[in-house]
Parts: structure tokens; C-alpha cells; sequence
């Protein structure tokens, strides 16, 4: 399949507004005016709930998944002396592009965590779990999702390198570049964290049309 085609297919998976969509749908809201006034999973757990924060998650790291696995339509002569996981690093990325600057949101999408786990999840599955797990547990423990998120970017980066003994040149540069994009993205977050002003999860159901 032309190598364009798969590009642009990995940019409008990546560009689907899960927690728009959801927000205007049930809530008759646009989520990214309210909480931190984002398109995020974390966000959708601040702002909806804790189910409806699950859902955006899952199909926010589905989409990736999904752009990751177009890789294997690169036919080989069109991998420019590269490795198939360079393509679906690529197209992952491009996805997480998609999210973070979504065609079908105006361009005003989240800080692309869950789809960067996504791709790390169709190529190294138990390490996302464990990122996973990580964040979990510090968002149950801390109800910071910001910390959570960064502590388990931490955790990838600091496992790829140095923990599961991955010898891909392109994926050791994938985890360094992802735990930078996000710490870059959490700024904000960040000095909310040292200042003790950041918005913790509520994990209360809220309802619909409120």
C-alpha cells in the first residue's frame, strides 16, 4: 500500500476525539472547556468519571495500536534499508500526532499519553502493562494522573534502556523521545505539582447533562 496513504490513515486514527465525542454526546459538553481543558484521557477522568475515563483511555491506546499494525502493509522495498519496527514506531508516532492535533477536533487534542502507551503496547505488550500497572498505582495512591503519567514514562524509558535488555536502536530513541514529548507536554502540570496546586482525580460518577 502506498506509504502516504498509510500515513495519512495513521494521522486520522490518531485524530479521532474519543472524550469530544463522548463529552457532547452524553454530557452535552465540549470536555476541553472544563478541568484542564484537554481532549485527554486524564482529563475524561476528572471531568465524566471514572468509567467513562476507562473507556477514552482504551480507545485512545486502541487507536495507536491500530496505527501501529498498518505497518505491516509497508511492503519491504518501501522500508528505505530500515527495520519494520522503524514503520511502526512511525506510524505510531504519527497517530500520537494525530491525537495531540486531531483534524476532526480542531486541532486541539490531549498531551497524547495513553496513545503513546498504545504503540508500546502492539510492540512490546508487557512492558505497557507494566507502565500501565505504574500508573495506576500512583494515580490510586497520590489521585494525581499527571504524576502517574510521569512516573510511568519514567518507568518505560528507564526499562527499555536499561531493564529489558532491548537491543533496537530505533526503540531505545522512541523511549528517550517519549518520556521527553511528555514531560515537555506536562509542564504545566509539573510546577502545578512542586507549587501543591495540582487538581486531584475525583473519582465520582458525574452525570449526565450536568
Amino acid at each position: 500500500m502506498n506509504l502516504f496513504l498509510l500515513i495519512a490513515a495513521a494521522y486520522l486514527l490518531g485524530s479521532i476525539p474519543t472524550a469530544v465525542w463522548v463529552s457532547k454526546t452524553f454530557f452535552g459538553i465540549d470536555i476541553r472547556e472544563h478541568g484542564s481543558k484537554n481532549m485527554g484521557a486524564s482529563n475524561t477522568f476528572r471531568v465524566l468519571g471514572t468509567g467513562w475515563g476507562i473507556f477514552v483511555l482504551l480507545v485512545d491506546m486502541g487507536k495507536a495500536v491500530a496505527a501501529v499494525q498498518l505497518a505491516n502493509y509497508v511492503s519491504e522495498h518501501d522500508w528505505l534499508g530500515t527495520e519494520k519496527i522503524f514503520w511502526q514506531l512511525i506510524l505510531g508516532l504519527i497517530a500520537v500526532a494525530g491525537h495531540i492535533f486531531p483534524v476532526f477536533a480542531g486541532f486541539r487534542g490531549g498531551k497524547g499519553v495513553a496513545c503513546l502507551f498504545g504503540v508500546v503496547l502492539a510492540i512490546q505488550p508487557w512492558t505497557a502493562l507494566l507502565c500501565v500497572g505504574v500508573f495506576l498505582t500512583v494515580v490510586v495512591i497520590t489521585k494525581y494522573i499527571s504524576l502517574g503519567s510521569l512516573t510511568a514514562v519514567v518507568v518505560f524509558a528507564a526499562s527499555v534502556l536499561f531493564a529489558v535488555k532491548e537491543q533496537n536502536l530505533y526503540f531505545k530513541w522512541f523511549a528517550i523521545l517519549s518520556a521527553l514529548l511528555i514531560f515537555v507536554l506536562h509542564a504545566t502540570n509539573i510546577r502545578r505539582l512542586l507549587k501543591g496546586t495540582e487538581n486531584k482525580l475525583n473519582f465520582k460518577k458525574r452525570k449526565k447533562g450536568n
